[in-house]
């Protein structure tokens, strides 16, 4: 059994009776972040950072850190976490269809060059206004910017 089915085998992601507790990174190279298009539902083919759900035990940035590498292949240092940001979306009955309150880390790029996962279809360094031409998760835009200022000079040429 996946840990997104339940013992009947429906997906407990959808229409869940609470939220979703997730950590995604954004990891920052020669100016540049790191993204993944999304692989799954929801949101299919959208740009975001690497990420997923937190699993028991794990801190936030060890859950980022895990699926940075499960996805990407890369690892990263973490400088901070970041605002997290809420994935509400309603299906046309008005009911929450999915929840997740994602917690953003920013991080510096450490080793590995980036390859999609079996959760990622592709992977990209862009500059912060290139997200403006992208389709994106909601929210994306401001938690790069975040990721930015917070680690400054740090981002530049290594």
């Amino acid at each position: 059994m996946s840990e997104a089915a339940s013992e009947d085998g429906s997906d407990v992601r959808l229409f869940p009776a609470r939220p979703f507790v997730g950590a995604s990174i954004a990891v920052i190279r020669d100016g540049r972040v790191l993204l993944a298009a999304r692989a799954n539902e929801p949101l299919r083919g959208v740009w975001t950072l690497p990420g997923g759900l937190v699993e028991a035990g794990e801190t936030l940035a060890q859950a980022a850190l895990r699926e940075l590498h499960e996805e990407v292949g890369v690892s990263a240092i973490v400088v901070r976490s970041l605002i997290p940001t809420e994935i509400i979306l309603r299906a046309e009955d008005g009911r929450v269809r999915h929840h997740y309150v994602v917690h953003p880390h920013a991080a510096l790029w450490a080793s590995g060059e980036p390859a999609p996962g079996p959760e990622a279809l592709d992977v990209r360094w862009a500059l912060l206004e290139e997200l403006a031409d992208l389709a994106t998760t909601p929210g994306l835009q401001e938690t790069v910017a975040e990721a930015f200022a917070l680690v400054g000079d740090h981002a530049g040429p290594r």
